[in-house]
């Protein structure tokens, strides 16, 4: 016997783990349907919660027995309904025990993609974590799972890193910005240390092939190793420190490569110094200046990088700066101002012109102007009066309102915004995946091919063999820095993700950016997509001596008791503010209305109703065709038996449709309206703004069945909707994008979440999203040729053509440099601007 079961759900983060676990519970033969969102399965057939339990668990995922509810309706969602996760003034509506408890984790160490790797390994490793996503560009990371935070402080530690828990934002915000400044500052006078002293030496041994040891310049050699070790302890004790850690934990690093690569010249060349008899004249070249060269080198390159990288965070920054730090209580004595911390919700707090909102609230009195542009991307101003919702750090351009604080702290739109935006930002994609794999192991290969080419040269090479071992090797270990490949990543990601946040594009993980640069069809859902999602009055044709506002007040006192759209649209358009005294009112199921107003016998509804009361229709036939073909809904009004109106309602296409779809077809992406609207109705909304295919009459749950039918043609689909029942095709398509004012089910489900409800935002994601992918590329592409030409060059494969081999120096300013490079590529991202219609 077929029945429904719910499910409560436990571990899944993004609409393809939606998609994974509906595809699991459907392939089974004792279910008929399953219906899945990020917190909640609903399942039709007749298998036990058991066995669905367990089908759920083998897809990866967790599942426990949940009493059940009522079905999600069906009906797209009216603007009186809720607004979106991003743009709610109520609370959470899924709190966190629903949800995986999220660490923030500050970590201190890491200097490459193999550092990476090692803390994410040894975090995933203990017992409760769900994921951990560390992020060498802000060297954090994220975990997710029931566990203590301590126990992942302890598991860093073990791995050779050192780590702190900071769950709040600000707090967060304020160490890192703390730790970068003293970290900027320490790399900057280590290089110039470094600098200082390693220049002036460079070029002293330059004069006069200084740089070869003789009996006459020994003791002076002596005393400058001895002054160089010591510049090298002051200057470079990090990266030995690191390197010496890494080893004992059997790994390797950037570190490492510097470490060997300076130690092991400044070795060879106090050996000679000191055993000038065991090495042949020709091989007593003294390195020196090469290691702490190297090592003001690879500081400054650091100290450059820090600050690049400070400008790559800047968009978070922006939002978090959005915030007061305090609030102006209105209380009967007099306003007074309050830390933003004591606010709580139900209190009443007044703004005036150039204050920025503290918490999210409702205007109870006044009416202002307020710039939304920081959290929403909308440039105009929004004028909001009593009854409105107004969020935290948004501008009052203008006006002064009293407002009830609805959601405080880290409730407020903003605060999960942001907690958004991090944790996106903290994602990876899998062409990032790809080269932290290749960084895993890429520093165990470079030690393995400078020792190679070092016993290579010192085999082959010309004489002194020893001296020519110890450049090539040295300089591989220097040039082969995988810095710039751990960069790579999650530099682009963290400057495109906050650039979408700017543009008012919230981004779930670097996986639905990724997967957004790919697609090549746009499927929209028609009501409340390209809609307004509530009809208007479009048009009103009058006969005889009526006037277009006798007949919509006629009309609106008929509905004024109804709650059915059409009649609200009425209502609204006649601005009829009391109800008005009707006779004999009757509702005729599925067909009108009739009542006697001021003596006057008055018939609302369709033809129908008319004609089954004797009324003549056939002035009106003509134009209820043409507005039926247009997808307006016509009612006719009569008036003592005489047809004296016709009033088109129609939902209005948004203002920005017609354009920003045409914007999209000049990107070239295919077009499909998904509807259950009637073909002819569907087909007339799409001639007008230029969809390519009309898929109508489909039913709320066959529209995940539609957009898999794409799938299977070979189109790789993005579905664009609001409501409820698009939640199952958002979590079925490459890519979900949720409109703003949609439902809360279609946000969770959607991989990206558009804080206005603007078409062009559509266009804007994905632009930004390919343009993020493309900077992801051009970094990784840049790093792999970096090393794909560096190493060999350093190995000396140039050396029978040229008879030139690269100084270790060029080759450490080569390694700063690519990092540089990374992150200003990445930081373009900052200012991109996304394409306009031509």
């Amino acid at each position: 016997m077929s029945h429904t079961i719910s499910l409560a759900l436990d571990g899944l983060s993004c609409g393809h783990c939606v998609k994974r676990v509906k595809e699991a519970l459907e392939q089974r033969d004792d279910v008929e349907q399953a219906e899945v969102t990020q917190q909640e399965a609903r399942v039709s057939g007749a298998a036990d919660a058991a066995a669905l339990i367990a089908t759920v668990e083998q897809a990866g995922y967790h599942a426990t027995l949940k009493a059940a509810d009522v079905s999600p309706k069906s009906e797209p969602l009216t603007a009186s309904e809720p607004p979106p996760e991003a743009l709610t003034t109520e609370p959470l509506s899924r709190p966190a025990e629903n949800t995986l408890p999220a660490h923030v984790l500050l970590i201190d160490g890491m200097t490459c993609a193999s550092c990476v790797s090692r803390v994410e390994k040894a975090l995933q490793q203990v017992p409760g974590v769900s994921q951990a996503r560390v992020n060498l560009g802000e060297r954090s990371a994220l975990v997710l799972g029931e566990v203590e935070p301590q126990q992942l402080v302890a598991a860093v530690d073990a791995a050779g890193y050192g780590a702190q828990v900071v769950d709040d934002e600000q707090e967060r915000r304020e160490k890192q910005q703390q730790s970068s400044r003293r970290a900027m500052r320490r790399f900057s006078w280590q290089a110039a240390v470094a600098l200082i002293f390693g220049v002036p030496l460079m070029i002293w041994g330059m004069m006069g092939d200084n740089m070869m040891l003789t009996a006459s310049n020994h003791d002076r050699w002596l005393t400058l190793g001895v002054i160089t070790l010591l510049v090298m302890v002051i200057t470079g004790t990090h990266f030995y420190r690191s390197a010496w850690r890494s080893a004992r934990n059997g790994s390797a690093t950037m570190d490492t490569l510097v470490a060997l690569g300076t130690a092991a010249a400044w070795i060879y060349s106090f050996s000679v110094v000191l055993w000038p008899d065991f090495f042949p004249p020709q091989a007593r070249h003294l390195y020196f200046e090469a290691s702490v060269m190297i090592l003001g080198l690879i500081n400054l390159g650091h100290a450059l990088e820090q600050r690049a990288r400070q400008r790559s965070s800047k968009a978070l920054e922006r939002l978090l700066d959005l915030t007061p730090a305090q609030a102006r209580r209105a209380d009967p004595q007099g306003d007074t101002l309050i830390p933003i911390s004591a606010v709580q919700p139900g209190m009443m707090l007044r703004l005036v012109t150039g204050d920025r909102v503290p918490v999210d609230g409702e205007i109870t009195t006044g009416e202002a102007w307020f710039d939304e542009a920081m959290l929403t991307g909308e440039a105009v101003p929004q004028s909001k009066s009593q009854g409105d919702a107004v969020f935290a750090g948004t501008l009052v351009q203008d006006g002064s309102v009293q407002f009830e604080a609805r959601a405080t702290g880290s409730h407020t739109t903003l605060s999960r915004i942001i907690r958004m935006v991090r944790q996106a930002q903290s994602s990876k994609p899998d062409v990032g995946r790809l080269a932290d794999r290749i960084s895993a192991v890429f520093v165990p290969v470079v030690v393995a091919i400078a020792l190679i080419s070092g016993g290579v040269w010192y085999l082959f090479g010309p004489q002194p063999q020893i001296a020519y071992m110890l450049v090539i090797a040295t300089t591989v270990l220097i040039i082969a820095c995988p810095c710039a490949l751990g960069l790579a990543t999650p530099m682009s990601i963290i400057a495109g993700v906050g650039r979408a946040a700017e543009l008012g594009v919230l981004v779930r993980d670097a996986d639905a950016l990724q997967r957004a640069s790919q697609i090549d069809t746009l499927v929209f859902d028609k009501t409340g997509t390209l809609t307004a999602g509530t009809p208007q009055v479009s048009e009103v044709r009058v006969w005889g001596t009526a006037s277009r506002e006798s007949v919509l007040q006629s009309a609106a006192a008929l509905e004024f008791s109804s709650g059915h759209p059409l009649a609200k649209a009425i209502v609204a358009e006649a601005d009829l503010q009391s109800p008005p005294s009707l006779a004999q009112f009757r509702t005729i199921r599925g067909k009108g209305i009739s009542g006697i107003l001021d003596g006057r016998e008055l018939l609302l509804g369709n033809a129908a109703l008319l004609q089954e009361n004797g009324v003549d229709c056939r002035p009106a036939v003509a134009d209820i065709e043409r507005l039926t073909q247009r997808g307006a809904t016509p009612v006719l009004l009569a008036e003592q038996g005489q047809l004296i109106a016709l009033i088109a309602l129609r939902d209005a296409l948004r203002p920005e449709s017609a354009t920003a779809l045409k914007r999209l077809h000049q990107s070239g992406y295919r077009l499909i309206m998904l509807t259950g609207d009637h073909q002819n109705t569907a087909q007339a909304i799409a001639a007008e703004v230029g969809i390519d295919e009309v898929i109508a009459g489909v039913l709320p749950e066959g529209k995940a069945a539609a957009i898999a039918q794409l799938q299977q043609q070979g189109r790789r689909v993005a579905m664009v909707g609001d409501g409820i029942n698009d939640a199952p095709a958002l979590a079925q398509a490459e890519v979900g994008i949720a409109m703003g004012g949609g439902s809360d089910v279609a946000v969770e489900t959607a991989g990206i979440t558009l804080m206005r409800a603007d078409l062009n935002s559509v266009a804007d994601a994905l632009a930004i999203s390919s343009a993020t992918l493309r900077n992801i590329r051009q970094n990784l592409f840049g790093a792999f040729i970096y090393n794909s030409i560096g190493i060999p060059v350093a190995a000396g494969v140039l050396y029978p053509l040229t008879g030139t081999l690269l100084s270790p120096i060029v080759a450490g300013a080569a390694m700063a440099l690519s990092s540089i490079t990374v992150v200003a590529n990445a930081n373009r991202l900052l200012r991109y601007q996304p394409p306009r219609q031509d």
